[in-house]
């Protein structure tokens, strides 16, 4: 953990001295380790990361308790599918767990804040766009319909996600996407004013040390935009 804490805050320090990330990465490259690993059949917990800087616990509640969390937002459609599991059972599916997401919007901007993006300033206050929460049903599964998310300066292509039982938070976590669907997604039409996000994966201080348990499966959606397969095991 004291790891952990330390690659969060060079990540700080990383968006303003790309050098010292570069000196820190790895020699392997991090997402095939990832692609070789699976997480749910050895059963070891996913890796925790941090929540911010756009959680917005305040407006958390019934609102956003929806499948589609789109809010008329453009971009390719996204199909999320999360399955939780419990390490202390044997990767059993936890069932009736709260599973709260969030994610920027196609150019990189989150509702609820101000945000200082490529397009200017954008004041989302009072806004839930891209934010949802659900239970797991019986089989420890939610599914959530988005759009591929956009970056914003410093991050790899990501989405945030809180587990929680009961009232009890038990893992915040992120989840990254494949750099090369990432690439693809950001030549098309609706995506490419803002261009390829520079920060891959691997280039990125807060996920790059944990693809093995954070990098999504993202597969093209038969009919159009993308499916997004995830187990966090908790």
């Amino acid at each position: 953990m004291e790891r952990k804490n330390f690659l969060r805050s060079l990540a700080v320090t990383a968006i303003s001295a790309p050098v010292l990330l570069e000196a820190c990465k790895k020699d392997a490259n991090p997402e095939a380790v990832a692609a070789n690993a699976h997480p749910e059949a050895a059963c070891i917990r996913t890796d925790p990361d941090m929540d911010g800087p756009y959680p917005l616990y305040g407006s958390r509640g019934s609102a956003i308790n929806r499948v589609d969390i789109r809010d008329s937002k453009p971009g390719l459609p996204l199909n999320i599918d999360i399955k939780v599991q419990s390490v202390a059972r044997g990767c059993a599916p936890v069932t009736n767990a709260r599973v709260d997401i969030w994610q920027c919007d196609k150019d990189g901007y989150y509702s609820g804040y101000v945000n200082n993006g490529y397009l200017g300033v954008q004041n989302n206050t009072g806004r839930v766009f891209c934010r949802g929460l659900q239970y797991t049903n019986a089989a420890g599964s939610v599914h959530f319909l988005s759009i591929y998310p956009g970056w914003y300066p410093g991050r790899c292509t990501h989405l945030h996600a809180q587990i929680f039982i009961g009232t009890t938070l038990y893992l915040t976590t992120q989840i990254a996407f494949p750099d090369n669907v990432n690439a693809a997604v950001y030549t098309t039409p609706l995506y490419a004013a803002h261009g390829q996000n520079p920060t891959t994966n691997y280039l990125d201080g807060i996920i790059y040390d944990s693809l093995a348990t954070e990098l999504a499966t993202v597969t093209p959606a038969a009919g159009g935009g993308y499916n997004l397969s995830h187990v966090i095991n908790i």
